[in-house]
């Protein structure tokens, strides 16, 4: 069973047309679980619907604390770019989870804008990546995955690119 922990980010952003705003409603991954017909066996669990820039270390400890507490040895986390990094950081240091294969994954563009959002695309390479990869924390974006220690993010770019060694 794969366990994906839902936290928000611009993945599960909604766009209010009348005053040209993105909020929180709810999340799309049971939508995009249906829709692409995944035949895997995951629980989908709500953690929180935040942007990751208002991330807080309580929100962190809950992240944390819901990986370790998880039966799973396999789990995806829906994140927000900007501080995704710095969760697969948190997760790598802690000891409890040394035998899990982690993926963080996220979107540059909302999955409700429909066929620009990368967030179906993400979606499927993370759940493909964490069934593939030896126990570790991960991120994924743009079909590669990154060590936790290797990635950084490209904001002038907007995508992840590996560190130079």
């Amino acid at each position: 069973m794969i366990h994906i922990l839902v936290t928000g980010g611009t993945f599960d952003k909604s766009y209010d047309h009348i005053h040209g705003k993105l909020y929180f409603e709810k999340t799309h991954l049971p939508q995009m679980l249906k829709r692409s017909r995944c035949q895997l066996e995951v629980q989908v669990e709500t953690l929180m619907m935040v942007d990751s820039l208002e991330l807080t270390d309580r929100d962190l400890d809950r992240i944390t604390q819901a990986c370790i507490s998880s039966p799973a040895t396999q789990m995806v986390i829906t994140h927000g770019t900007d501080r995704m990094v710095t969760t697969a950081t948190r997760l790598a240091q802690e000891k409890e989870l040394k035998h899990k294969t982690i993926v963080l994954t996220g979107a540059m563009i909302p999955y409700a804008f429909g066929s620009s959002s990368d967030g179906f695309f993400n979606l499927g390479s993370a759940l493909a990546w964490v069934q593939s990869l030896a126990p570790e924390v991960y991120v994924a974006m743009q079909g590669e995955y990154f060590r936790w220690d290797q990635v950084y993010k490209d904001q002038s770019q907007g995508v992840f690119r590996r560190k130079k060694t």
